[in-house]
């Protein structure tokens, strides 16, 4: 199909549609079905959008999307107005991912605004991937993580709003904020084990608090491992072919790159002690 042909019609249809906006800000267009001409031009620019998207001109098609979306909050149809951000937000997505971020952000305080707090988190965690693969700022992307938990909590939806606090453990743990993983770690791991469906990972999250304890300090991680299998003793059965046979665990079990980490800075810990202790 010619893209082309497409990216034209878009085009004269983004003129048409600045025509309609300015007539409607005349004196007799204003008297005449203003508010018609700025409904009218709304349609203009997400059609004008979508045929953008059809060209692959993401750039283009995100504008359209950021013009109608800034018109309807002239007419005070926020809804809308917030539908099309995100749908701004999700074109610039494959161009511009810093714009991608302002359209979701405008979008996200209309939802709040509005009291859709559920729908809000949902997009920071958006834009919190965004953070994590496009613009590489691991910071923002725990900021927006735990942004999203906060108001996943608020809306009682504990288990969306663990899932967005283990990405911020996982991530604290990487930049040695070990104090704040293990304080999440044992939050989750407690919700877990009073759970029929969750209890199983309650053992994992455990364990990685404990793996996080040992990279700190070696007497506080046993005195922590002890208070796990007191909390939860199903914890005590996995301790030894996790914790206390490290070696062997790299062999049954592939290791992912964040575990390996930690098993190496704990590694690292012990070698020290045992040099301070020379």
């Amino acid at each position: 199909m010619d893209n082309s042909g497409k990216e034209k019609e878009a085009t004269a249809l983004m003129t048409e549609a600045e025509k309609k906006v300015k007539s409607s800000q005349s004196f007799f267009g204003a008297l005449f079905g203003g508010s018609s001409k700025l409904e009218e031009a709304c349609d203009m620019y997400v059609r004008a959008a979508n045929m953008y998207k059809m060209a692959k001109n993401w750039c283009a098609a995100g504008n359209a999307f950021s013009q109608a979306a800034r018109l309807h909050l002239q007419m005070q149809s926020k809804h809308d107005a917030a539908t099309n951000f995100i749908d701004a937000g999700n074109a610039f997505k494959k161009a511009d991912p810093q714009e991608a971020i302002n359209c979701l952000n405008r979008a996200i305080e209309i939802y709040t605004d509005m009291g859709r707090f559920t729908i809000a988190a949902k997009h920071h965690i958006t834009i919190a991937e965004i953070y994590e693969t496009e613009l590489v700022d691991i910071d923002k992307a725990i900021a927006h993580y735990e942004q999203a938990a906060d108001y996943y909590k608020g809306e009682e939806s504990t288990s969306s709003a663990n899932k967005c606090l283990l990405k911020v453990a996982t991530y604290a743990a990487q930049l040695e904020q070990y104090q704040k993983a293990i304080e999440i770690y044992e939050q989750v791991g407690t919700h877990a084990m009073d759970s029929t469906l969750l209890k199983y990972s309650a053992k994992d999250h455990f364990f990685k608090a404990a793996l996080c304890h040992f990279c700190v300090d070696m007497l506080n991680a046993k005195l922590a491992v002890q208070k796990y299998e007191e909390m939860f003793p199903a914890f005590s059965d996995s301790r030894e072919c996790k914790l206390m046979k490290v070696k062997e665990y790299d062999t049954i079990s592939r290791l992912d790159q964040w575990l390996t980490t930690m098993l190496l800075r704990i590694k690292k810990t012990i070698q020290d002690d045992e040099s301070d202790l020379r």
